[in-house]
Parts: structure tokens; sequence; C-alpha cells
């Protein structure tokens, strides 16, 4: 089978690692891969090229000059058409609309998976109901959570193409003792450090974590936070941080390529989001054995049970967030207990490969449904 995986990509954040994931963990099947990444004019964000470059995955870079460009659709036509593949799998309502104007009248299925349906400003609503008009039109739609389900069905999808697919994690990738960002930013080692990772997008809740925050370290003047990661809410979090007097406490420390070791120099983990489906971040802190804090949000709550495999508080709560924080500052034996239960839960049911092992189910099962005449677009 030959997999043609679409993304329009802000940065290497987790649509993109299930991107790789997929692709790298499919091939070892016995199914053949392509990546196709939009170079947008505005924000020609690479980073998943070079990624997939790296790993020897076969890549393409699709040139893409405004909001809706005919001359991007046509050359993503030009590349299916070369290829051939059966399955043409979206990610995110970009690829979703660009890929169905593209491959509408090819032979190949037409998949996608939605990381994060359902957005709040009236902009980006506005793109839902295109999605959602397009997304009734493919052969699968995967959802990350059942609550991204739930959306999907609400805005039309019909129910017998939407499957809920867990998101997947390599965990070995995550081994590692030697912490790079406790010397990158010459922090003590004894000195405790709580970490957050993502987007720094108005979903995921940062200014959430700043209060909290403010919180903490009244109460616990040692301790510090790092944020890690980037994005378009950068520069109001890091004037709020000021306007709460956390200088010298909260660190914005941006992108990093060396996740293995940001894990590892972390003693706790933050997930503050106010929506989601099933973030990679939190997959990764646990796999990586940190004492996780989340936000009851998408499909946290399967993976995380409060008390056992990490603490889990109410979404947009910066008491909740200081107090579990503070809990697990104060109890070091919590934190190896929650750590290890983590980790253990992650390898058992989120790895990378179980993940491609459903994709592929799916995708074996959509093409037999009768959906689609196997075998018209180069199908092997």
């Amino acid at each position: 089978m030959r997999i043609l995986q679409i993304i329009s990509s802000g940065g290497l954040y987790g649509a993109e690692q299930v991107v790789l994931n997929l692709a790298r963990h499919l091939e070892p099947m016995g199914q053949e891969g392509q990546i196709a990444v939009f170079e947008n004019l505005h924000a020609p964000n690479l980073h998943i090229a070079e990624a997939a470059a790296a790993l020897h995955l076969p890549v393409q870079v699709v040139p893409c000059q405004g909001r809706f460009d005919w001359a991007a659709v046509a050359r993503l036509r030009s590349l299916v058409e070369g290829y051939g593949p059966d399955v043409v799998h979206m990610h995110g309502y970009k690829a979703d609309m660009y890929g169905y104007a593209a491959v509408r009248r090819l032979p190949a299925a037409k998949v996608s998976t939605c990381h994060g349906w359902g957005h709040n400003t009236l902009a980006l609503r506005a793109y839902d109901v295109m999605d959602g008009w397009v997304l009734r039109r493919f052969d699968l739609v995967v959802a990350v959570s059942a609550e991204i389900a739930e959306r999907l069905r609400r805005a039309g999808v019909p129910p017998r193409k939407i499957h809920v697919i867990d998101n997947g994690i390599e965990v070995a990738a995550l081994e590692t003792d030697v912490p790079t960002l406790r010397p990158d930013l010459a922090f003590d080692s004894k000195c405790v450090l709580v970490g957050a990772v993502g987007r720094l997008s108005p979903e995921k809740g940062f200014d959430i974590l700043v209060a909290a925050a403010r919180i903490v370290v009244q109460q616990h003047p040692e301790v510090k936070f790092v944020v890690v990661g980037d994005g378009p809410e950068r520069k109001r979090l890091e004037e709020l941080a000021h306007q709460c007097g956390l200088e010298g406490k909260l660190f914005w420390a941006g992108r990093r390529e060396d996740m293995a070791g940001v894990y590892a120099s972390f003693d706790i983990l933050v997930q503050p989001s106010l929506k989601e489906g099933l973030p990679m971040t939190i997959l990764e802190g646990l796999g990586a054995g940190k004492p996780m804090v989340a936000t009851r949000v998408g499909a946290v709550g399967t993976v995380i049970t409060d008390g056992q495999t990490g603490l889990l508080v109410s979404p947009g709560s910066a008491d909740e967030i200081a107090n579990a924080v503070a809990r697990l500052i104060q109890d070091s034996s919590l934190r190896t207990r929650l750590g290890q239960a983590g980790r253990a839960r992650v390898q058992a049911d989120f790895s990378a490969t179980a993940m491609a092992e459903k994709y592929l189910l799916a995708y074996g099962e959509m093409l037999k449904s009768g959906l689609l005449q196997r075998g018209k677009c180069g199908a092997k």
C-alpha cells in the first residue's frame, strides 16, 4: 500500500510527530510512504520536512502563496498523480481543504486525522465549518480523542466514517539521564525545575500556567519554571510574566531539538491546556518518566488516572495547578511513584508501533468496505 501524508506545519509539534511516527513505523510493516509539506509564503515552516529528511523519509515540499492558492492545488494534484498512492492522508484543516480539492476526482482514498478539531475565534470557526463540509466527503476521518469524534459527528461527518485512534510516541527515544536544559540555563542540579512544553497559542493555557507559577514561587521561592516551545502568544506571555514579577523565576526556552535531554532536566511537568485531543507532550513527558500535572481535557483522562499515573486538575484553574505542583514539590516519593507508573502506562498502550498498527488496520477496513475500488491509482 502506498500512503501519502499531507500537512501544513507551524513547527515540530504533536501533529508533526504523528506524521513522522506513522511514516517510520508503517514502512517496516511493508507499506510505502511519502510526506508532502506546504511551504507557506507568510510562514514557511519546514521543520517537519527537515526532520523527515534526517530520518531518511521521502518528503516533498509544496509551495503555497496564499490562503487559497490554486497553483498549489495543481502542484499537489500532480504530486499525487505522479506518486500513485492508495491513500492520501491529510492532517489539519488546510491540508484537508487543499488535499480534497487536489484528489477529489482521483481514485485514491481520502483520509484525515483531526488532532484538535474546533476553534474559539470567529475566523477559525469559519474554517471549521468549511473543514466539516469537506470531511463529510472523506472516506475515513480519524479523531485522536472521543471528544473530537463527538465534535465531528455534530459537524455532520457520518459516524461510520469516524475512527478514534490514540496518538503514540517513540518511548525509546526519550531514554536518557543526561539533562541538557539545566546546564544551558545555568541551573543548579538541586533546583526543583517545573517544565511545560507546547506551542504558545491561546488554547494551550500558558497564561494560566504563568498565574500558577506566581502562586508557587511565593510559597517555594527556590523553584523555577521553564516553558519550552514557541508560537504567536510568546510576546504577550512574556509581558504577562513580567507583570507578575516572575523575572528569574520563569524562563522561556523557545523551540528545542534535544527533547530527551529537555525532559531529563525537569522534576515536574505541567500541561495547562484549555482544549486538546491527546497531547503528544503528555505522552512524551510520561514516557520520559516525569510526574505530570495536566488538565482534564480531551483524551488526557485516558492516559492519566488521577493519583496513579499523574495529577489531574480543572482547565483554567491556576489555583488547582499551583496546589498540585506544590504537592509534588513537597513529596519526592510521590514524584517517583507517579513518574514510574506514567512511563509504564505509555509503554504499554501508547507506543508509535501500536498507533501505526491501528492506522494500518483502519486503512485496510476502509479499502475493503467498498468506499474505494482499490488499484486504480498505482496501488500495489
